[in-house]
């Protein structure tokens, strides 16, 4: 068995951000039990995302009955989902309301991120956005080499398993974000780098952990998170620069899987006019050439005294080549870019705008933003948390 460390928990709480609330409508054609869930879904969203209510105040949000509110509010008292908070102040004659809130410190989620090529790392997060307890470990073997296949996927079990040991309270469900193309039913249809093909990760994870598992491209969940808990527009792109590059696309406030679940796999394109209009597909000439972590680092490491500026600015050329025809197509507002600061911040960047604002009218440019995450190092655990709270709960 692999050494798993485990790591203090942090207390800072992270929330999410008020104007995200989806609307939520009951098909024309819904059973008693669909309304039923959904209403049930519309109580918790409306408490997550506005805090303490007293019952007459979640029937008016809601726009549900007095008595409808009131039954459900019952019954996720008796789950653990919601308590009662105290009477709410009030100058009015008669009995003041009481106040009813979701359980934040009563249920945690456990969240993997498996996007590093070095090492595996894992939280067990409340509904708070307080960080109860970390554990990581490392994908080499003892001569060094990453860990791959079968081996690869039970290092994700150990670690998932250390970290329903150490969690202090029930938990909802466990989220992971890893890379390759993961389909609806969390199968990693493949990802070279752990050599997956076809692997039914949600369905093993949930066999060896007893909980209800969301498996999400890393992209797709780092742009979750930027949505779900930072500040970003509707319509925008996250590019995560990493041991590879992918991107997640949410537009109209909804993540964009495509019709094979591989949307976002911008790493694969081929972005080099240097053999000429009419040459084949190379993969030495597709983003990843110019952009990953491991060979933008050994550019950087290999480029002599005063030409690290022109790495990065080669990397962002290329960047903003493969995102041009993209911001001509669906005019985003807004390009979120996530890895080490010190490579994608400043010249990297100011080279990709560049690019842009030089290869699209300036219609679909003039207001374009682009701009560093501002989720920090736990960007995918904070989006593996939100997708298991929105296929969980329906809250997000």
């Amino acid at each position: 068995m692999k050494h798993v460390t485990t790591r203090s928990a942090d207390t800072t709480a992270w929330s999410i951000n008020p104007r995200r609330a989806r609307d939520l409508r009951v098909a024309a054609k819904a059973t008693p039990g669909d309304t039923k869930q959904h209403n049930r879904t519309l109580v918790l969203q409306t408490l997550y995302i506005s805090g303490p209510l007293s019952r007459a105040d979640i029937a008016r949000a809601t726009e549900l009955t007095k008595v409808t509110v009131s039954g459900l509010v019952a019954e996720l008292i008796v789950e653990g989902l919601i308590h009662e908070l105290g009477q709410q102040e009030s100058h009015r004659p008669g009995k003041p309301a009481t106040l009813v809130d979701l359980a934040r410190s009563a249920h945690a989620v456990i969240a993997l991120d498996l996007s590093d090529d070095q090492l595996l790392r894992g939280a067990v997060i409340d509904l708070a956005g307080h960080t109860l307890a970390r554990a990581e470990t490392p994908r080499a073997d003892q001569e060094g080499l990453a860990v791959t296949g079968d081996a690869a996927c039970e290092l994700v079990a150990e670690l998932a398993l250390t970290l329903l040991a150490a969690s202090p309270l029930p938990l909802l469900g466990l989220g992971v974000g890893t890379p390759g193309v993961v389909d609806d039913e969390g199968i990693v249809r493949v990802a070279p780098n752990f050599e997956w093909e076809g692997l039914p990760l949600r369905r093993i994870l949930t066999e060896r952990t007893g909980l209800p598992t969301t498996v999400g491209n890393d992209a797709n969940v780092a742009a979750l998170a930027e949505y779900s808990f930072g500040d970003t527009s509707e319509d925008f792109v996250l590019v995560r620069i990493g041991y590879g590059v992918g991107a997640g696309l949410i537009l109209g406030g909804r993540s964009v899987q495509g019709s094979k679940f591989a949307s976002g796999e911008i790493g694969q394109v081929m972005v080099g006019t240097d053999l000429g209009i009419d040459a084949p597909y190379a993969r030495q000439q597709v983003l990843e050439h110019w952009l990953s972590v491991p060979t933008l680092s050994r550019a950087l490491a290999n480029a002599g005294p005063g030409h690290r500026e022109d790495v990065l600015r080669e990397a962002g050329n290329r960047l903003g080549v493969a995102l041009a025809p993209v911001i001509g197509m669906l005019n985003l507002a807004e390009i979120v870019l996530s890895g080490p600061p010190d490579l994608v911040n400043g010249t990297l960047a100011d080279a990709a705008l560049e690019i842009l604002q030089r290869r699209t009218m300036p219609d679909s440019h003039d207001t374009l933003v682009i701009r560093a995450s501002s989720q920090g190092e736990d960007l995918i655990l904070r989006g593996a948390t939100a997708a298991v709270l929105r296929d969980r709960l329906g809250v997000g």
